[in-house]
């Protein structure tokens, strides 16, 4: 028969003595839309970060409000990988933007806001990433495994974007998730990083939408897992 690989992960957590901490980040939000409200009811109440684009923000969106750039627009040229946070342009000039829409968040969301940046395509110009701190953000999120005890990174995305766009399906992404685990437990990947879940609920499709249900549940419900709050993820 072929392997369970909700039980292979259940077996992976059954190994760590303390719970392993997960978190959830979804991407590109500006409004309360139809796929915003699939992906809130299929999370069914644990705790998730939002990456909101600032300049069309809406307010009365769920989660914790983070900031996905300024206006998600590319700047790389035709033959690049998109960046809104590239080195394409004056730095003074996008720390500028990022700050107006900074303060847009806080305006809207006050508490709720935490001042960590999510850049748009998760790529960001190393030169810029290190002038955050003194310019007041508290984080930084993208994706790959931390570099540093600024960053609180994503690591699993259940989307194919590279072929059909929906998802990956649930034996690969649940292997992901296991990978990220065995790797900060055997010394390969920071043990304090919680592993992080990537979603963006623009792209969700039903079946997307049935696994975050089911993951949702899975990690809340074992002994050796636990979602964390995303406020608890960057302290003041």
């Amino acid at each position: 028969m072929p392997a369970d690989p909700w039980q292979e992960l259940a077996d992976e957590l059954d190994l760590w003595a303390e719970p392993a901490d997960f978190w959830w980040r979804d991407d590109d939000a500006e409004a309360r839309t139809p796929p915003l409200e699939r992906l809130v009811e299929a999370l069914d109440g644990i705790p998730f970060a939002l990456a909101v684009v600032p300049a069309g923000a809406a307010a009365g969106l769920p989660g914790a409000i983070l900031q996905h750039g300024w206006r998600h627009r590319n700047h790389a040229g035709p033959d690049e990988k998109k960046a809104e946070l590239g080195a394409h342009r004056p730095l003074e000039a996008v720390l500028a933007e990022l700050r107006a829409g900074r303060d847009r968040l806080q305006a809207l969301y006050g508490p709720r806001f935490l001042p960590v940046l999510v850049p748009p395509w998760n790529r960001i110009d190393p030169a810029l990433a290190a002038r955050l701190p003194e310019a007041g953000w508290r984080g930084l999120s993208i994706f790959r495994p931390r570099r540093s005890a600024f960053e609180t990174n994503t690591h699993v995305d259940p989307v194919a974007w590279r072929t059909h766009r929906g998802f990956r399906g649930e034996a690969e992404v649940l292997d992901d998730i296991a990978a990220h685990l065995r790797a900060r437990r055997a010394g390969g990947a920071d043990p304090d990083e919680a592993t992080g879940i990537l979603s963006h609920h623009l792209v969700a499709d039903e079946a997307s939408l049935a696994f975050f249900g089911r993951l949702a549940r899975f990690v809340a419900g074992h002994p050796r897992a636990r979602w964390r709050d995303p406020a608890t993820l960057w302290p003041e």
